[in-house]
């Protein structure tokens, strides 16, 4: 108990320093938020496994370290980055150490025309009216501990506005750098992407760290997807895997929109993904795939939840974990179907690989369904690499090392083959190969 009160003393201790940085910022609108969000994050209550959505991620672990929420922001170099920015494929780059904007390293001064990337620092500074319309509208705070600490801390984050009609066709790489060689840091990139009626656009959100070192990575993101929209967005977390990451996506789904999302994750001590989406009007359409691959003592907890508030909506969900040595995995997923969507098609899988004796995996695929003109089905499997593949492969003369990267590849494939953008799903695979070893 001393552990959470230290942890939230720290925290809103630190909040005076943290004004006094914001300079002007202070007196935006924006910072009333801030403030509420503190008085939130006050009140909240630290998850602990008696609470039924963390019952399998014990979080304390968090509560050992003093993390900095003013984190030291030292110089790179392109060179330092270079190796993450896979290759020249992508014209527009925005870059973030650790959660403030790097304007020298970042490449965003040729922009399309209704395609308006900046960071939500400087967004708030200019007083752009979508901001406050929009943000903390859809992950709310109250209640939730890490989200009232994002949005109480809020300085600089992406901010992604496709305006109506316009079609992107160069998808935009957001690059989340954290560099912890100086002091344990708390990062927190606040992220607001809004893609108007008739539109479309992709965006890349991607994680990563110069070192193996200790940090604490709590990163929001609201997606505003309007009518008639198809917006693609991809997180590929490859962290230090001694950080922990916890994130939160929230969609929000307008008449006819479609959203697909590939959450990919590799690094972390701990990390704890929540993707929520809701349809608020009919016709939409939600793709949600994961993968996790997980060795050593690493615990990933994913939680899903497709609200299908109106009729008429299908949604699609897969997720695949890898598990090896003494490793956690928890996939919790949720579709609701409210009284009136009728018409509603839901699927749901979870696919599990256990490598080891010591590994473990807790998943729950759920569906809370009210309407009663519905297909809707979920599934779950945990199981170690299929016998008889194995025999047959080195039947064929292939070793049996070759012959398990092979088929996990393959398992891991199902996912990563989904992805649309092609440069990422290259460089997954380039991940997956030298970690099979193949």
């Amino acid at each position: 108990m001393n552990d959470i009160a230290n942890f939230k003393n720290t925290l809103t201790s630190s909040f005076t320093d943290f004004e006094k940085s914001l300079n002007g910022q202070s007196k935006q609108p924006l910072h009333s938020i801030r403030k509420e969000a503190l008085a939130n994050f006050e009140q909240a209550e630290f998850p602990n496994l008696k609470n039924e959505e963390w019952r399998y991620t014990n979080i304390s672990p968090l509560l050992k370290h003093s993390f900095n929420p003013l984190p030291a922001v030292l110089p790179l170099m392109y060179d330092d980055i270079q190796q993450f920015l896979l290759g020249d494929t992508f014209n527009h780059v925005m870059v973030f150490v650790n959660g403030r904007f790097d304007e020298n390293l970042s490449k965003i001064n040729n922009l399309p025309d209704g395609l308006i990337v900046k960071s939500i620092a400087t967004d708030v500074e200019e007083g752009d009216p979508n901001v406050l319309e929009h943000f903390g509208k859809y992950a709310l705070s109250e209640g939730q501990i890490f989200t009232s600490l994002s949005a109480a801390y809020t300085f600089d984050g992406a901010f992604v506005h496709v305006q109506e009609g316009k079609i992107i066709e160069d998808p935009i790489h957001l690059l989340f750098i954290a560099d912890a060689r100086k002091d344990k840091a708390l990062i927190q990139p606040r992220n607001l992407f809004i893609a108007d009626k008739n539109s479309q656009a992709s965006v890349l959100e991607h994680f990563v760290s110069l070192s193996e070192d200790i940090y604490f990575t709590n990163t929001i993101t609201e997606i505003v997807v309007g009518e008639n929209t198809y917006f693609d967005h991809v997180k590929l977390q490859e962290e230090s895997k001694r950080a922990f990451h916890i994130s939160r996506t929230v969609i929000d789904q307008e008449l006819s929109s479609n959203f697909t999302s590939h959450a990919i994750s590799l690094g972390g001590d701990i990390c704890r993904n929540d993707i929520n989406s809701k349809f608020n009007d009919k016709g939409g359409e939600c793709t949600i795939n994961g993968l996790f691959l997980l060795d050593d003592s690493q615990l990933c907890d994913t939680h899903t939840l497709i609200d299908h508030a109106q009729p008429h909506c299908n949604s699609h969900e897969h997720y695949k974990g890898i598990l090896d040595d003494k490793s956690r995995g928890v996939f919790n997923g949720k579709v609701i179907v409210r009284p009136d969507a009728q018409k509603t098609n839901a699927f749901q899988e979870n696919n599990n690989i256990i490598l080891s004796n010591e590994a473990l995996i807790n998943t729950k695929p759920q569906l809370e369904i009210f309407a009663d003109d519905v297909k809707c089905s979920h599934g779950a499997t945990i199981g170690q690499l299929d016998k008889e593949a194995m025999f047959y492969l080195k039947t064929r003369g292939i070793g049996e090392d070759i012959a398990r990267a092979m088929l996990l590849h393959a398992f891991a494939s199902d996912v990563i083959k989904t992805i649309k953008l092609l440069p990422v799903r290259d460089y997954v695979e380039a991940i997956l190969t030298k970690k099979f070893n193949q």
